[in-house]
């Protein structure tokens, strides 16, 4: 008689360590034990990508979600902070514009702050868009503060390779067990084509119910075993590849991430408390890889901790995150480049969306239906807002003239007609850039509106100039209270024990 998957879920197995590894085995042990066992399989021969190391603000909700506490975190991955990012060059050479994290102004039920904004622009008086976003300014000052009395919406920079190391100790002291060992072999059901068990180079068989590739670029289970498939965005997204190194620090570190356009691409600094993520990110049909590596070298601000690696990649998503009984994450799901600081955010996302919809029996389909329905959604959001960066451009050269030139998902060209003819941006279900994200960064692109709500015309000026200076006022008088960041971060050099878990 031919063995069956078991009707019951209760082993699970992660393939593959790394940020997404571990994310998705501490989430799984923290909120589904003792229901189900996690397992988790990685080999010391097999390094990491090493790119995710810029966040956005919705891992602090998740850190909440299993229990971290961020005095804990910081110290143990030398995180620091961050409240957007500054975009340097990208419409054109010596053009700037900051992607903030926080709020931008203050609107009202009839109409976003855009409107009201534009309405004063028109009229010849306001400050720039953005100063009205209280990190920004604090930003421009490079102070901090993580009291919420103080407000300020912000993210970490982190040590990636650190991060895993923490959430493997939360992870193991939550009963995971960690098998060392590299992957040779998935076994399958023969009737179902479910995976059974990997098998290990040492001939080991991990055998489980439900598996969790990690195991990046490869999607060793996802797409080598189970051919789930994958949706190639490369003609929208046409970078492909990057160097990262990571360098000494040449100066106090700042509360955001730069990303600097060059060429063919553009090229990142990560400031962490004790080095600087650095990347080039690059066409390989615009630039060839001696040339990229020199580029990069020649811009970093101190010496190199070793020799820069070079990453190749495809950008795009699995056309079916979760398949069988198998659920892709991280780089095995697929990759959006890291302009945005996306990638950890969609581990996280779709591990929490997971536990929630947590197939304890194999009566599943539907919900990996609804699951792939939205994953898709999500990923096709953050897909459009990173191909927004390219498309409204207005630099020389060969690569910027044909992302300029490219014809655009639907999804996103109605989204820049509908702010090119009346200033409207939204945020849809399942999508995590708020309307203030795609108005900074539309108009930081250089994509003014032709019209915009009628509601603030019927304001007289004196009425629009004290709204705009009081909202001018109540950050001035915020900022004062922010020390530096380097500040802030000074309590971290004390090496006081912390708890690592609430």
């Amino acid at each position: 008689m031919t063995e069956a998957t078991p009707d019951r879920i209760r082993r699970v197995v992660v393939a593959g360590g790394g940020t997404a590894g571990w994310v998705a085995a501490t989430t799984l042990a923290k909120h589904l034990s003792p229901m189900i066992e996690v397992m988790l399989v990685e080999s010391d021969e097999i390094g990491t990508v090493g790119v995710g190391e810029s966040t956005i603000p919705t891992v602090r909700t998740f850190h909440s979600f299993i229990g971290i506490d961020e005095d804990a975190f910081v110290r143990a991955t030398n995180a620091s902070f961050k409240l957007g990012i500054g975009f340097e060059d990208w419409d054109r050479p010596g053009d700037r514009y900051f992607h903030s994290f926080g709020s931008v102004g203050r609107s009202v039920f009839v109409a976003d702050f855009q409107h009201f904004w534009l309405e004063a622009r028109h009229r010849g008086f306001g400050r720039p868009y953005g100063d009205y976003s209280l990190e920004l300014r604090a930003a421009a000052e490079n102070r901090f503060s993580a009291d919420p009395e103080l407000g300020l919406a912000y993210a970490y920079h982190l040590d990636a390779t650190a991060y895993a190391r923490f959430l493997r100790g939360i992870a193991e002291a939550d009963g995971v067990k960690r098998v060392e060992g590299r992957i040779a072999e998935v076994s399958q059901y023969p009737e179902s084509g479910d995976i059974r068990a990997l098998v290990l180079a040492s001939g080991e068989r991990v055998e489980g119910d439900f598996f969790i590739d990690c195991t990046g670029f490869r999607a060793l289970l996802i797409e080598q075993t189970l051919k789930a498939g994958f949706d190639d965005w490369s003609h929208w997204l046409a970078t492909d590849s990057a160097f990262a190194v990571q360098t000494e620090s040449a100066g106090e570190a700042v509360p955001y991430t730069r990303a600097i356009a060059h060429d063919a691409g553009w090229r990142w600094q990560i400031p962490l408390q004790h080095r600087v993520g650095n990347g080039f990110v690059f066409c390989s049909q615009d630039m060839d890889n001696d040339t990229a590596r020199e580029t990069l070298l020649a811009a970093l601000d101190s010496e190199p901790l070793f020799e820069p690696r070079l990453l190749r990649f495809t950008a795009g998503m699995r056309r079916r995150a979760w398949h069988r009984n198998c659920l892709a994450l991280g780089l095995a799901g697929g990759f959006i480049e890291p302009l945005e600081s996306t990638s950890i955010h969609l581990v996280m996302i779709a591990i929490t969306r997971f536990i929630q919809s947590f197939p304890f029996t194999r009566d599943y389909q539907a919900l990996a239906d609804r699951f792939n329905a939205r994953s898709e959604a999500e990923w096709t959001h953050v897909r459009d807002f990173v191909i927004l960066h390219y498309a409204l451009n207005h630099r020389d050269g060969p690569f910027w003239q044909r992302m300029a030139q490219m014809t655009l998902p639907d999804t996103l060209a109605a989204r820049l007609e509908l702010f090119r003819e009346q200033a409207m941006a939204h945020q849809d279900q399942d999508e995590i850039f708020r309307i203030d994200s795609w108005c900074q960064v539309m108009m930081g692109q250089g994509l003014m509106p032709d019209g915009w709500h009628l509601l603030p015309s019927q304001l007289p000026d004196a009425n629009l100039r004290q709204a705009l200076d009081g909202l001018d006022a109540g950050i001035k008088a915020r900022l004062p209270k922010l020390p530096t960041l380097a500040q802030f971060l000074a309590r971290y050099a004390d090496p006081v024990p912390a708890a690592a878990v609430r």
